[in-house]
């Protein structure tokens, strides 16, 4: 599995900037009260914790039948979505399939499908997009857990015109799916008239940046050729590593063993120590975008202006993201030196893989009469890469500044699917400790009511006048 290394975080790494085993152990006590809160919130239909149990009790054979179904007959899989209805799709995608995967033929990607997130509406991307995919040989997954999200609407209705022009409107439907709410919202109603080949069930108590293991990210990685299975299997392992099926933990091991709730004990520790930054730093090219992943769902769930009660506190870690050894060249500079307001998390791999198979790439012995001896040569970039990585943890160490470590054995399925959930189970447990509401976004919604305005949709008319004032 993977492990989660906090050691330079502690007073006997980083001096009076770390953790005393004494603040560590003060949470520990809390552990079982705020374990045992989250379970109970669970049975709450009203309250969006469904993503706990999703590795236990999710269905995905109509998945598989959809993937296997599509498979050979199609070239391109393109996700409309936005938020968490596009960025965990996104990172499973980078994680689990080679770099380069929408450049290898049908054959290297043994018939699954090519993978385009549409997660922007940039009329330059597009435009692009339009002129360059070739829609006949493409399926259109919808995503929009409410059914009437302004930006995936607008990009599925240029793309379904497209596609009518070329298809016609009884063969569109054949390239069409629809992921949504079970009742409700214009999607839905789509769905109803047969406007799609398929459509899935977003959870009602799963919230948008904690469904990447529901139908919303797994419809599109298995249609690419990721094992799902295993991917739930991988959050099944550590869900029970942190105990998510007892209702009340007494085994005081578990304390110590659950990363999740030490990754938010630690954050949550170092926030009240005006160390309120946390940057995700992947040494891995294949994680970096699980660093806008998690972005998502540590600002969107735990900045909030309000605690429970409804007391003004504004609250909330910033995250940011960075990328070894590139940004080592960028940000490490201020990491070091500049304000001591940050914890950085390193992703630390192990072994690298594609494909399951162990990829290691030498540095040559170049000819003698044109380039002099080189240390570097005969070396490998894993060798270098893994350097850089020590190099740079050492480094922020000696200078007190606290950092963990993340540590993959190999990137896979299984590991990306603990990883996946240890970081949403962190921040439901960061929720309750920050006393506030980890589940709902009430800062996005005004900003969208504002949009809906300009746009003229009916409902709105109230936000106009306030912008008028505004631009006045």
């Amino acid at each position: 599995m993977i492990k989660l290394d906090y050691e330079n975080c502690m007073t006997k790494k980083i001096g009076k900037e770390g953790i005393s085993i004494r603040e560590l152990e003060n949470y520990y006590k809390k552990f079982s009260k705020i374990h045992s809160t989250i379970i109970k919130k669970s049975q709450d239909k009203d309250i969006p914790l469904g993503w706990l149990y999703l590795p236990f009790n999710q269905h995905i054979d109509k998945i598989l039948d959809l993937a296997k179904s599509l498979r050979w007959k199609y070239d391109n899989f393109v996700v409309v979505g936005i938020g968490g209805s596009a960025l965990g799709n996104i990172a499973l995608q980078t994680a689990l399939k080679d770099k380069n995967w929408n450049n290898l033929t049908t054959k290297h990607r043994a018939g699954w499908l090519r993978l385009f997130v549409l997660d922007n509406v940039d009329p330059t991307t597009m435009k692009s997009f339009l002129e360059n995919i070739d829609i006949k040989r493409t399926i259109i997954n919808v995503i929009s857990k409410a059914g009437n999200t302004v930006e995936s609407l607008a990009t599925f209705f240029i793309l379904y015109d497209k596609l009518v022009k070329n298809v016609g409107k009884k063969n569109a439907n054949k390239q069409i799916i629809i992921s949504t709410d079970r009742e409700k919202g214009y999607l839905r109603e789509l769905a109803n008239k047969g406007l799609c080949r398929e459509s899935f069930v977003v959870p009602s108590n799963v919230g948008g940046r904690f469904s990447v293991l529901s139908s919303v990210g797994l419809v599109s990685a298995a249609c690419t050729g990721v094992d799902i299975k295993e991917l739930l299997s991988g959050a099944k392992n550590m869900a029970m590593k942190c105990g998510v099926k007892e209702d009340i933990v007494e085994n005081h091991k578990i304390k110590h063993i659950n990363p999740a709730y030490i990754f938010a004990t630690i954050n949550h520790i170092f926030y009240k120590k005006e160390k309120k930054l946390c940057v995700m730093m992947p040494y891995s090219d294949q994680l970096y975008s699980f660093s806008d992943w998690f972005r998502q769902l540590w600002a969107e769930s735990l900045g909030k202006a309000k605690d429970v009660n409804g007391k003004i506190i504004n609250v909330g870690p910033t995250p940011i993201k960075a990328l070894g050894v590139t940004d080592q060249h960028s940000q490490i500079q201020l990491y070091r030196e500049g304000p001591n307001d940050k914890i950085i998390v390193f992703l630390s791999v192990d072994k690298h893989t594609v494909n399951g198979k162990s990829v290691e790439i030498k540095i040559p012995h170049l000819d003698k009469k044109l380039f002099a001896d080189h240390y570097l040569f005969g070396l490998t970039l894993n060798k270098l890469i893994k350097s850089e990585e020590h190099g740079t943890r050492v480094s922020l160490t000696q200078a007190n500044r606290p950092n963990m470590t993340i540590s993959f054995p190999q990137i896979n399925e299984n590991t990306v699917g603990e990883f996946i959930y240890m970081l949403e189970l962190a921040t439901a447990y960061a929720g309750e400790m920050f006393n506030i509401n980890a589940f709902d976004q009430p800062g996005v919604e005004l900003g969208k009511n504002y949009t809906y305005a300009l746009l003229g949709r009916k409902g709105f008319e109230k936000y106009l006048k306030e912008l008028k004032i505004c631009f006045k």
